[in-house]
């Protein structure tokens, strides 16, 4: 019946005015249109019948509440925005609805005050379950993640690993991914290789152990990829020169300062590998504002291959992360748990690949 059949009432229609209109009582209704509790087979379809007519819409707040099941995940991510994680979330999305299950996603922008303040919406909310790439490091920062727990709300880490969580996480393999890439530059006969995207210290660490320390206090991601860039000059027997480490704030600006500041030590770099987009950019800025071109004066490698990666002039040589398969991975893992299954508590991880193009050349003849 249309809102102009309904009489004086406004507004959606009520439980009540779809019992009245199929006859039954309100609690047959509410329990038809809840999906909790036995309807018979005729009643039922009289109801759905009637809420057809009426235009009504279940209140999915209530519904869980009364039933405990919302067939809602919750996400928490840094950025949407990012197409990196865009692409997890349309995983996450496409997974989680096969299986007839919505989406509530919020971003946090690596803001811990943020994450905590986007659990407990999720938490008032009733959602089933929550996949978060978290920005915590430390045990003190997780208690709102724990309270979700608390509350019977299992979660599954996403494109984070946090030590202090025995949590089932889904992650790529960031160690070796950066490993693979410091190796090519190598191979073409890099010796003075930027790593940009560091730790975000006040100043560089002046040895690898203090590098290594002060990563470990920051994103788990960052700090993988940094010991993949280590392990490459290790295994080369490449000294570890404090000041071709990024360190600072991570943001595009600040990558180029640093780029710029490499190029100028009196042994300059040769190579640069850029472990974000944000990263990549300011990279680029740095050369151009240098006077200086890829790969003939500089070698560069960048993390998140795209499609501008490959229409660049010449193409940058990338890592491609598996993101939709990420989101669809994490998503599959927690509707499992949500199904039954026991938590694995593992860290489930995929493979990313090396997208060779034109950016990696042999260093400059002096």
């Amino acid at each position: 019946m249309p809102a102009a059949d309904r009489g004086q009432a406004t507004g959606p229609p009520t439980i009540s005015e779809v019992a009245a209109e199929a006859g039954v009582g309100r609690a047959t209704a509410a329990r038809t249109l809840g999906g909790y509790g036995y309807v018979s087979p005729e009643l039922r379809e009289r109801v759905l019948a009637a809420a057809e007519k009426l235009g009504y819409r279940a209140n999915a707040l209530a519904r869980s509440m009364s039933t405990g099941v919302s067939h809602t995940l919750g996400v928490i991510v840094a950025d949407i925005g990012n197409p990196f994680f865009a692409g997890v979330m349309r995983g996450i999305s496409d997974t989680s609805r096969a299986r007839g299950f919505d989406t509530i996603v919020l971003s946090t922008y690596e803001d811990l005050s943020q994450e905590i303040a986007a659990t407990n919406v999720l938490i008032d909310k009733r959602v089933d379950g929550v996949i978060i790439a978290s920005a915590a490091v430390r045990r003190s920062e997780v208690a709102h993640i724990r309270a979700a727990m608390d509350r019977g709300i299992p979660v599954v880490l996403v494109d984070r690993a946090v030590a202090s969580l025995d949590l089932d996480s889904v992650v790529i393999d960031n160690r070796d991914a950066a490993r693979a890439a410091v190796e090519m530059l190598i191979s073409a006969g890099h010796r003075r290789i930027g790593f940009i995207w560091g730790p975000p210290a006040a100043e560089a660490p002046a040895t690898r152990r203090e590098l290594l320390a002060e990563a470990s206090r920051n994103l788990w991601t960052d700090g993988e990829r940094l010991r993949g860039y280590l392990d490459a000059l290790d295994d080369a027997r490449i000294p570890f020169d404090p000041q071709l480490v990024m360190v600072g704030r991570k943001t595009e600006g600040r990558a180029t300062q640093e780029v710029a500041r490499m190029l100028a030590l009196p042994d300059r770099i040769t190579a640069v590998f850029c472990t974000e987009t944000e990263a990549v950019t300011g990279a680029l800025r740095a050369l151009r504002a240098a006077g200086l071109s890829y790969p003939r004066d500089v070698a560069l490698i960048g993390f998140d291959d795209s499609a501008w990666a490959a229409v660049m002039e010449p193409p940058l040589t990338m890592i491609e992360q598996p993101v939709h398969q990420l989101g669809a991975k994490a998503a599959e893992v927690l509707l499992d748990i949500l199904d039954g299954a026991e938590p694995r508590r593992e860290m489930h991880t995929l493979h990313s690949r090396l997208i060779v193009r034109s950016s990696v050349a042999a260093p400059a003849l002096p």
